[in-house]
């Protein structure tokens, strides 16, 4: 996503990505390292064998004509005034020089081809990320509310190339490459980044694009492309609350609210906002989840759930607490919200 003042970001094809183990430089110099490691065994072995060899100019073979029968050998097939004559020698050319010759070449072609045909490289790469994104996550903008959502995501056991984060940030993708999420680079309001990230196959998106109005507009955009998509935006202002529903988004997030709320319930009690907490984070000794009613609650009222807490039912879009009439008799079809205890192996 773009921060407030940028421009050149939107203009950009980015492309999707995952870190990999090694930074390009690192795997320059290890490369580089067996090169020259290769070269070293082959200059021990032609020396180790010197008298195998005959040098047509003078007879003699000194380490300046074993270094250079060597570089010769290895980076072409030779000039011919030195030559193997006896059959170890030769037998050394043929079973060890020569795949030393056939490995340093690949490591020149290897080398190469990252470092000059990188862009190819790249584009497979992203197409064969793009092959595997199904029923990913998508998060628009990796900010302070982005990171903590996807470290969020990450606890509750979410896998990192699952989820695909876009920034118009450098410096912010870097940091979502080292958690191991796929990045792009790239505006989320535009229909041909969200394709990129194939949003219409994403199980969900959360938007925290640092600016209301930015962050509206990637949900209409992302709601065009994907009807049935799961949509959590972050918006800062209530008056676009309304705005962000009326865009298409399933979920709004106020932060101001949500402070207001724990800073208020903690006047009513010391320990009511660590609890809100508690149920929010991944880390707490509680979990608030939603699921389906199974076909043995059916009839059954929500205070009997054996899986948690039942607080809440949702039957047909409308919410019912759980001392409301409607939460006496569980139907088929409603959606359970409760509080549960964490497994002890989560910890």
């Amino acid at each position: 996503m773009l921060r407030p003042g940028t421009t050149k970001a939107a203009d950009t094809d980015g492309e999707l990505r995952r870190a990999s183990r090694l930074s390009r430089w690192a795997s320059l110099w290890m490369r580089i390292g067996i090169a020259f490691f290769l070269l070293g065994v082959a200059i021990a072995v032609h020396w180790y064998d010197r008298e195998g060899y005959v040098d047509h100019s003078d007879g003699v073979i000194n380490f300046a004509d074993v270094l250079y029968f060597t570089m010769v050998t290895i980076t072409t097939v030779g000039y011919g005034d030195i030559v193997p004559v006896t059959d170890r020698a030769r037998l050394f050319e043929a079973l060890l020089v020569t795949p030393i010759r056939l490995f340093v070449w690949l490591i020149f072609l290897g080398t190469a081809y990252d470092f000059l045909l990188q862009k190819g490289w790249s584009r497979w790469r992203m197409s064969l990320i793009q092959k595997n994104l199904h029923n990913h996550i998508v998060v628009a903008g990796f900010g302070i509310s982005g990171s903590e959502a996807v470290d969020e995501l990450i606890e509750r056991g979410i896998d990192p190339s699952e989820i695909v984060v876009i920034d118009g940030d450098h410096g912010r993708l870097e940091a979502a490459e080292k958690r191991g999420c796929n990045v792009l680079q790239g505006d989320a309001s535009r229909d041909r980044t969200l394709s990129q990230v194939r949003i219409s196959r994403a199980r969900s998106m959360i938007v925290s694009a640092g600016r209301d109005d930015t962050s509206i507009l990637v949900v209409l955009t992302a709601r065009a492309m994907a009807p049935k998509l799961s949509i959590s935006v972050l918006v800062r202002a209530s008056d676009n609350e309304q705005l962000a529903r009326q865009a298409g988004a399933s979920n709004v997030i106020n932060p101001v609210s949500f402070a207001g709320l724990l800073l208020a319930g903690s006047c009513h009690g010391p320990h009511i906002s660590d609890y809100m907490a508690d149920l929010a984070s991944a880390t707490g000794r509680v979990a608030l989840r939603e699921r389906m009613a199974t076909h043995m609650e059916e009839g059954l009222p929500l205070g009997a759930i054996q899986t948690g807490l039942g607080v809440r039912i949702y039957r047909n879009g409308k919410p019912y607490g759980f001392w409301e009439e409607e939460a006496k008799q569980i139907l088929e079809g409603d959606l359970i919200v409760e509080i549960a205890a964490k497994p002890e192996d989560e910890d």
